[in-house]
């Protein structure tokens, strides 16, 4: 291979977790995460790399606000459009990697001039949801702004294909995987059911990369993705989701790949991780060799944090036995917060090239946490947090939560005056509402409490799905789910004492909860929605799906609903009590058996690909002399089993001769009658293939012609029913 020069290194962009549109109500803070965004996009434009890639969370919210919209796509249209042409080539089939309307990259695009593409992944804030499953990412696709790759539609069965890319000698597999529920996650992996897909030919000459968007560290037994279940040829992964930025590449020598994480580009919480210096990095890969380039972003709002335990302070220990030192207490603890805020300020102004004037300095944010437990039986007596806080209005961004006390306190659970346990005052200061999770928050209140039927780790879940997704129906469908299960568990037993049952109760419980964090017990299935009715107006009465009375809350009442819609929709046209026999008489055949070329033929063709499934490869061997790109299975899909399935059609009936009583009503049951709109006289039905009911067709009156002869009127229900009995 001829020497690698700069004509063939792939100059890559790299940034993570940008959350546009966090905190955008706040008229001190509401601008911070778009600028920032807006910074790393000039950067790209600035250093004249040839892509950008995204590792998720481009969005705070899975339905970003018209704001937020507004100002990613501004950002994309000022940096990532003009004349350049873009040197990357695309080697593997597109329409793998990108799906919709325009399911190619889009600087491939004739009608758009695209110098900079952007490649980005959803992470777990603007991942798909609603109605038609689209995510925010979709609009910045259709638009032509962003090429979203790497979507994981079937959480149970991932299939990664990466997109191929080459940039003269040096060639790229970009390999990307959005965000699924971690638990569910480690439980595919573990399962065997993530499969990689290798180029097929010249693997070795290939760069292997890779983004994730997943927990990187065991926050809990399974809620993480372990490194090890990577597969051993990537050379590199990007991971999202951790804010804390760890820019320099980590090699890990039992994968023998490197790993970065480039964390966040705005807090979005007060802890020590979100205080690092916040970087992007431009990646340069020539052949299997990369670079990296960190970044300092200087338009993050300067943020410092300390922590400091008072029985340790010098100046403050002996307060603890002194009467009235609230106000001495309260008089150190501002001079720390004056020495944190100089400290934001100055580093500040270390980073910017031109000076500037006091006033356009950006309030920085500021977080003291305090430990006041006082040794040897004493107190120390704090200021409300709330009002310290405020003593700094002027000078801080965060205003509310400048300080956060905390006491070091053995386990266990206070009461309120209500009667519900509560959890110590040490976990609730640890939960501040900058930095807590959903599922955490729920956890620590369930464990003070005692259970019965509910599972607490599902029941957290079921929260975070109402709080972070905003779906209105999760908690009242995990409540009727886990009492379905209760009740089916209980049936299920043999007779068992009153005082038996709660155990079980509590047995069921348990199973049910470990059987979650296994990952084992699915999430709650999303609601089902009932139909928006046709008199309903939106913007008057509000959305159709938050109603009480849109949720389906059995698949029997949806069932209903659906043979309902079926018989309204395709009743058949007639007259008086006629058309109302037809109406009763033509609603079954909607369950009978399905005719050729419909669902019959492709319940045969899902039953010969599950034949099949074993056939897909994990990865390509190393002997494939394959000329495609990607490895596909030795034995025909299942689009060559198609025709198989319609020559087993069994051949039509001829049509049964006018007027033969049962016979002639029977067929006609079966059949759908065939309209000719040119001819006076219309064509007698001929009998589906293998026998399948379906709905008869009326004619309406403008299509009758004078002939009595043309038309034979269908037979009403008592004579239907009288032809059966002389049967």
């Amino acid at each position: 291979m001829p020497a690698l020069t700069a004509a063939d290194t792939i100059r890559i962009l790299v940034a993570t977790d940008s959350h546009v549109g966090y905190t955008e109500r706040d008229h001190i803070r509401g601008d911070d995460s778009w600028k920032s965004f807006h910074e790393v996009m000039c950067l790209a434009k600035e250093r004249d790399v040839d892509m950008v890639l995204l590792g998720g969370d481009l969005f705070h919210e899975n339905k970003p606000s018209r704001k937020s919209m507004y100002q990613v796509m501004r950002s994309l249209r000022m940096n990532c459009l003009g004349e350049k042409p873009c040197e990357l080539e695309v080697l593997s089939d597109m329409s793998e990697n990108f799906q919709g309307a325009f399911n190619h990259v889009n600087y491939e695009d004739p009608d758009i001039n695209i110098s900079i593409p952007v490649f980005s992944i959803h992470g777990n804030h603007d991942d798909p949801s609603g109605e038609g499953h689209f995510a925010a990412l979709d609009l910045l696709q259709i638009s032509g702004l962003v090429n979203y790759f790497g979507r994981t539609p079937e959480a149970d069965n991932i299939q990664i294909k990466p997109v191929l890319l080459q940039k003269g000698n040096t060639k790229l597999a970009l390999y990307g995987m959005s965000n699924v529920r971690d638990e569910r996650l480690f439980r595919t992996f573990r399962d065997g059911k993530v499969k990689f897909f290798q180029p097929g030919t010249q693997k070795q000459d290939w760069f292997n990369l890779m983004t994730v968007h997943q927990n990187h560290h065991a926050y809990t037994e399974t809620g993480y993705l372990p490194e090890n279940f990577l597969p051993g040829f990537l050379d590199l992964v990007i991971w999202g989701h951790e804010h804390e930025c760890l820019i320099d590449p980590k090699y890990n020598p039992e994968m023998d790949f490197h790993v970065m994480q480039p964390g966040s580009s705005v807090a979005t919480s007060l802890m020590p991780g979100e205080a690092v210096a916040k970087h992007v990095a431009v990646l340069s890969i020539t052949g299997r060799d990369f670079k990296v380039e960190p970044i300092r972003l200087r338009t993050v709002r300067p943020f410092a944090i300390k922590e400091i335990v008072l029985s340790e302070q010098k100046e403050i220990k002996a307060l603890s036995r002194k009467q009235d030192h609230r106000a001495e207490l309260t008089r150190h603890l501002i001079s720390i917060v004056d020495e944190l805020i100089e400290q934001a300020q100055a580093e500040w102004r270390e980073l910017q090239e031109d000076g500037l004037p006091e006033d356009e300095i950006p309030k920085p944010l500021i977080r003291l946490r305090v430990e006041y437990s006082a040794p040897g039986g004493g107190n120390y007596d704090c200021e409300n947090p709330q009002r310290f806080s405020n003593r700094f209005v002027e000078k801080v961004a965060n205003v509310n939560d400048v300080v956060q006390f905390y006491r070091k306190k053995a386990s266990g659970s206070r009461k309120m005056t209500s009667g519900i346990d509560m959890p110590e005052e040490s976990v609730l200061a640890s939960l501040a509402l900058d930095s807590v999770r959903i599922e955490k928050l729920v956890r620590e209140f369930l464990e003070a409490q005692n259970l019965t039927i509910l599972p607490q780790n599902s029941f957290g879940d079921a929260v975070g799905q109402f709080v972070d997704k905003d779906d209105k129906h999760a908690m009242e469908m995990f409540v009727q789910e886990s009492l379905k299960s209760q009740v089916k568990h209980l049936m299920g037993m043999d007779q068992a004492d009153e005082d038996d049952l709660r155990a079980m109760v509590d047995e069921h419980r348990t199973k049910m909860e470990k059987m979650f964090a296994a990952g084992e017990l699915k999430r709650v299935r999303k609601a089902k929605i009932r139909p928006k009715p046709d008199g309903w107006n939106t913007d008057l009465d509000g959305n159709w799906s938050d109603q009480p009375g849109a949720l389906i809350h059995s698949d029997n009442e949806a069932g209903d609903d659906d043979d309902d819609a079926a018989s309204v929709v395709a009743a058949p046209k007639g007259r008086g009590k006629a058309a109302a026999a037809n109406k009763k008489t033509a609603a079954p055949a909607k369950k009978a058996a399905p005719a050729r070329g419909g669902r019959g033929r492709k319940k045969v063709v899902e039953e010969e690909s599950e034949e099949g499934e074993d056939n897909d490869l994990l990865m390509a061997d190393s002997d494939d002399e394959e000329s495609q790109l990607f490895v596909q299975p030795a034995k025909p899909t299942k689009a060559t089993r198609k025709p198989a399935a319609r020559k087993a059609s069994p051949v039509k009936r001829a049509p049964a001769p006018r007027g033969s009583g049962r016979a002639a009503n029977n067929t006609a049951a079966r059949s759908q009658s065939k309209l000719n709109f040119s001819q006076p006289t219309f064509s007698q039905p001929k009998a589906q293939a293998n026998g399948t009911s379906k709905k008869m067709h009326q004619i309406s009156d403008d299509d009758i012609s004078d002939d009595d002869d043309a038309f034979e009127p269908a037979p009403s229900t008592a004579t239907v029913r009288s032809t059966r009995n002389k049967r």
